[in-house]
């Protein structure tokens, strides 16, 4: 069994147990550690995002890709997260909104897209969206054709510098357009600063990966 088969079932074994998520999420939250629960008391109807963490072989090796998104006037302008945004009306499912985000980002036909199931939801007090993590396998390495409106780089992410201990660091981030500065964990991921929701996503992931538990 190669790198990227053993990586693959490791993922698929995650979704037979109780997923490690809350904690590990708490681990890279960079503010406001309230609980899941409190936070939908404050704010019941959240709107609803996805997101999609493309797994896919390079060499055998098993990567994932994310984006650094283009600047501009907005909660997330000019982070690195993955392929995603919110759910559409023409939506059926959180699935398709994932699904359909990612081709239009990263030009990623969705049938190609093997969906194995969904990590733990994560809620974001700044912008009010409740974000739905997917992971989706692909067979063989994808050509991307990423959309320059959106994608100011593109970032093929071997899985296991996700779980090199001396990939997490800390450091003061500005928080969106206020200039305020928060002491935050991020990954630095190919001398790229991933934090927020997207590295509590990560988190979760890295914990999978090491067969962490609950």
């Amino acid at each position: 069994m190669n790198e990227f088969s053993r990586s693959i079932s490791q993922l698929k074994a995650a979704f037979n147990r109780d997923l490690p998520g809350v904690e590990q999420h708490l681990k890279m939250a960079p503010y406001n550690k309230t609980s899941r629960e409190i936070a939908r008391k404050v704010n019941p109807n959240p709107r609803e995002s996805a997101v999609l963490i493309l797994v896919y072989p390079d060499n055998n090796i098993a990567h994932t890709a994310l984006m650094l998104r283009n600047d501009y006037k907005g909660t997330h302008g000019g982070q690195v997260s993955f392929p995603g945004g919110k759910r559409e009306v023409i939506d059926t499912s959180l699935e398709e909104t994932a699904l359909r985000e990612t081709y239009e980002e990263f030009g990623i036909d969705p049938t190609s897209v093997d969906l194995i199931g969904q990590l733990t939801e994560i809620y974001i007090p700044p912008s009010g969206f409740l974000v739905f993590p997917f992971i989706g396998l692909l067979d063989s390495k994808p050509e991307f054709i990423p959309d320059p409106r959106e994608v100011k780089e593109l970032i093929e992410t071997p899985l296991d510098i996700i779980t090199q201990p001396n990939t997490i660091k800390i450091k003061k981030i500005p928080v969106g357009l206020s200039g305020i500065k928060v002491e935050a964990p991020y990954f630095d991921i190919q001398n790229h600063v991933v934090w927020g929701a997207t590295a509590m996503i990560l988190s979760e992931l890295k914990a999978i990966l090491l067969h962490e538990t609950i």
